[in-house]
């Protein structure tokens, strides 16, 4: 959720955030009315609960004729009281709604616009001129079924559309694909964790996603839980309502099963495992603090990149427009791999940095550490921590590696980063 003591101090740099998102700016304006709403009730309430208490005080003095006509209008009395305090709630209720559904501000300098707004940021590496070398590409689904590596047919007989079975080379790559990454991650402090895939409403809430109108999300209706489409809701869940010491970022790396319905993608990725209901994922997840986030944001930004570069395939990394970001995100960069079959490039990797919004809405907050006069510190309140995420490998990387590394005959040549996680197998062969 957003700040909105911060909303009402600077409206207008709100109204900038949902004007580059392409949102109503006028819900900015609503928020200004709501809390004043909020207010002004709270206040009217805590004035008929004074005038209450003093009341009380005067009927217990009071004897006869004069306490009767006291007890009459005490009755009154506890009326209004009720009255102003069901107002009160109700106005407490009207901020609560308007805030869970505000997006997060955006961080300044990010582009304007929808989803064909992005902003280049780099280009790495040249795409293959498979015409210079004679032979034209196959799609990573033909490879797939080449080498023994993915079988849709059996996936969709099993289990419906969208689903498949990895099976030989194509297992041990994303076993391999995941283990390098996790490598990666203890390299640089995370903690590896499996967590939970199944997550109560609360927590998919907190973290951002609309349970109600998210047609993306499977539900388990008969126990009122949600499947994860990404590990970071129950990371971002794990410390929901604690105090905890970021003075160093606290980064986790879970690996998890996602699931997603893929319910707005009709018609679109249909062959292949580019868009699948079921899904491996490796996520990192941080808790910093709110003048580290920026910084980590670039780290997390290095990781990914780091794991393209093992892979040796061409990608670029765009800096996303603030209308397709999401509700959570103040800033996403994408890595998007080069897909021959395509002609274009599709994203493998994504790192949000989602300020405080998350951790408002989760009650995840630092101990403030204040100075002494003498030159020390000692503790003082708390405030927000800032959560940021990124992905470094899922089971869509598959595709980018078999198109780009793949020979004339169908063979697929193994990155070297990779092969001393398959036994130092140096290439895919036909089955």
């Amino acid at each position: 959720m957003i700040d909105v003591k911060d909303l009402i101090e600077q409206p207008e740099k709100y109204r900038a955030s949902q004007e580059a998102r392409g949102e109503d700016a006028s819900l900015v304006d609503r928020m200004v009315e709501a809390d004043a709403s909020r207010r002004a009730s709270i206040t009217a309430f805590e004035e008929l609960r004074a005038e209450q208490k003093a009341f009380g005080k005067k009927v217990a003095k009071a004897q006869g004729e004069e306490k009767q006509a006291l007890l009459a209008e005490v009755k009154d009395l506890a009326a209004r009281v009720k009255e102003a305090e069901a107002a009160a709630g109700a106005a407490e209720g009207r901020v609560a709604e308007l805030q869970r559904g505000f997006p997060n501000l955006i961080v300044d300098g990010i582009p304007s616009g929808g989803e064909d707004d992005f902003v280049v940021v780099k280009e790495v590496g040249a795409p293959r001129d498979f015409a210079a070398e004679g032979f034209e590409p196959r799609d990573h689904l033909e490879l797939g079924e080449l080498l023994g590596a993915i079988d849709m047919e059996r996936g969709a007989k099993v289990s419906g559309a969208r689903f498949s079975f990895l099976k030989g080379v194509g297992a041990r790559l994303e076993l391999a694909i995941m283990q390098m990454g996790m490598d990666l991650a203890l390299e640089n402090g995370f903690v590896p964790v499996i967590p939970p895939t199944l997550v109560r409403p609360e927590t998919m809430q907190g973290t951002g996603f609309d349970v109600e109108h998210d047609d993306e999300i499977y539900r388990l209706e008969r126990d009122d839980l949600y499947l994860v489409g990404t590990s970071e809701v129950a990371l971002a869940g794990y410390h929901a309502d604690e105090i905890i010491d970021v003075d160093a970022p606290v980064r986790y790396a879970g690996w998890s099963t996602c699931y997603r319905r893929e319910a707005g993608s009709a018609g679109k990725d249909t062959r292949g495992i580019i868009r699948v209901h079921q899904f491996n994922k490796l996520e990192m997840f941080v808790y910093a603090t709110q003048e580290d986030a920026e910084a980590e944001h670039a780290r997390l930004l290095e990781w990914e990149e780091r794991m393209l570069a093992a892979i040796e395939v061409p990608y670029r990394v765009i800096d996303i427009a603030a209308g397709d970001l999401g509700l959570s995100a103040a800033r996403k960069f994408d890595c998007e791999a080069w897909v021959p079959t395509q002609g274009t490039y599709r994203e493998l990797t994504s790192t949000s940095n989602c300020t405080t919004f998350q951790a408002r809405r989760l009650n995840i907050r630092e101990r403030v550490r204040q100075e002494d006069g003498d030159g020390g510190a000692r503790r003082g309140g708390t405030r927000m921590v800032a959560t940021l995420n990124g992905t470094l490998a899922t089971t869509r990387w598959i595709v980018a590696i078999l198109e780009n590394h793949q020979n004339a005959d169908g063979s697929v040549t193994v990155p070297v980063a990779l092969r001393p996680y398959l036994g130092g197998m140096e290439r895919f062969e036909l089955v």
